[in-house]
């Protein structure tokens, strides 16, 4: 139970850093909207977890 409170904690504590480095530092980059970029933004989550569960993969597969 504990254990479920203290993830619970540090991902509430993670998003809230989130949203503030989303409200107050990136509007301050200067990235242009073209297209290139929003596909960048939108697929770049997926592809992150794609390479880190094809990493967990083979480091199962080793052991």
């Amino acid at each position: 139970m504990e254990n479920q409170l203290i993830f619970i904690l540090k991902l509430l504590v993670l998003s809230a850093l989130l949203s503030l480095l989303i409200k107050y530092i990136l509007p301050s980059l200067a990235i242009a909207g073209t297209a290139t970029n929003a596909l960048i933004i939108v697929l770049l989550p997926s592809v992150m977890m794609a390479i880190a569960l094809l990493w967990r993969f083979q480091v199962q597969k080793q052991n």
